[in-house]
């Protein structure tokens, strides 16, 4: 080990999906070092930490973020706060990327150290941030890579809490981040809510619904996350023929005739092998989040249907998804206090199965 660099991150290799194919799009970077925007954290570029050039063409996709996935890098909880350590931290998980899990680039797109230094992690990041229209395509988060901002936060939080700075720093970037990308603070997740693994950490993890309060008292909202409900073999009802919906979305081979049976088990556990959640069977938590992405006029398919039959099992005519479904998920968002833009988001969705 060099140490100059420091310990190397122990994370599994469970981090999927890092390797990008096809040319990235031209994007305007800001200049090196340091980045500060009026209400935002200060940002150490790529440049500023010593990174080495992606391996390949980084991929900015032409579409905001939909969520914040929260992580811990399983490293030590060292006690040198500096710089100097941050930056080090930056190029190890770098050099194991790249070098171990022979990614194109770092996964994650910020990094938090101990010493509360934000650093940006997978090249171009940081621009998409500050222009608030892009994502970069990173590798944080099987299933999420396309639609998910990932902040890694150095140490291992499995029986300790971060410190106070480190998280005052996390809030700082989440808040900063849920304002340029217009999310909410109840669209901030840890990495467990998706994939099996005990990422980021007892800990941490059970701090999300106190980091959600924070970042809402910042920028407003209500931060309650999704709850959803847990379907097994022997179930049936519209829950159910919601779920067959989608999954058949995801490319399943299934009737949604509201029964779950050995068909619909079965594609539960190939789509939770898929996105690397726990293979039980059972549609939780993480298949939920796994498989539920916002649906708005406009749209049509599998997930549309989804929504429609749960509105209309509420009473709740829709039609096709045009302003007649619009106007339903409005009334209903209405009517539970969620905020009505007509956008059948996570929580919308979970309230409806409800």
């Amino acid at each position: 080990m060099n140490p100059v660099e420091g310990p190397r991150p122990h994370r599994r290799a469970l981090l999927k999906g890092g390797l990008v194919l096809g040319a990235a799009a031209a994007f305007p970077l800001g200049g090196a070092g340091l980045a500060r925007a009026a209400s935002g954290p200060a940002i150490a570029d790529c440049s500023a930490w010593g990174a080495r050039p992606s391996a390949g063409p980084v991929k900015i996709l032409t579409a905001p973020p939909q969520k914040i996935i929260v992580h811990h890098t399983a490293t030590p909880n060292v006690t040198d706060l500096g710089q100097a350590q941050a930056f080090a931290l930056a190029r190890s998980m770098q050099n194991w990327a790249m070098d171990t899990n022979h990614w194109i680039d770092t996964g994650q797109h910020f990094t938090v150290s101990r010493g509360a230094h934000v650093m940006e992690g997978r090249h171009n990041s940081l621009a998409a941030l500050q222009d608030g229209a892009h994502t970069v395509e990173a590798a944080h988060c099987a299933g999420q890579n396309t639609v998910a901002i990932g902040i890694e936060n150095e140490g291992t939080y499995t029986t300790v809490e971060p410190g106070s700075s480190q998280y005052a720093a996390l809030v700082e970037l989440c808040a900063h981040i849920c304002r340029q990308y217009g999310l909410r603070a109840y669209q901030i997740y840890g990495h467990r809510d998706f994939n099996a693994t005990a990422c980021p950490g007892d800990r941490l993890y059970a701090m999300l619904p106190r980091l959600r309060r924070d970042v809402a008292a910042r920028i407003g909202g209500d931060a309650t996350a999704p709850v959803w409900p847990l379907l097994r073999a022997g179930d049936s009802g519209d829950r159910v023929r919601a779920l067959q919906h989608l999954l058949a979305k995801r490319g399943a081979a299934i009737t949604a005739d509201g029964a779950f049976g050995p068909a619909t088990e079965k594609a539960v556990r190939d789509f939770q092998t898929l996105v690397t959640a726990t293979a039980d069977g059972y549609a939780g938590n993480q298949t939920w989040h796994q498989l539920v992405a916002p649906v708005r006029q406009g749209d049509t398919g599998e997930a549309v249907k989804a929504v429609q039959l749960l509105l209309t099992a509420r009473g709740v005519p829709t039609g096709a998804f045009g302003p007649g479904t619009g106007a339903a998920v409005t009334a209903f968002q209405n009517t539970t206090g969620l905020p009505a833009d007509g956008v059948a988001d996570a929580r919308t969705f979970s309230r409806l199965l409800g």
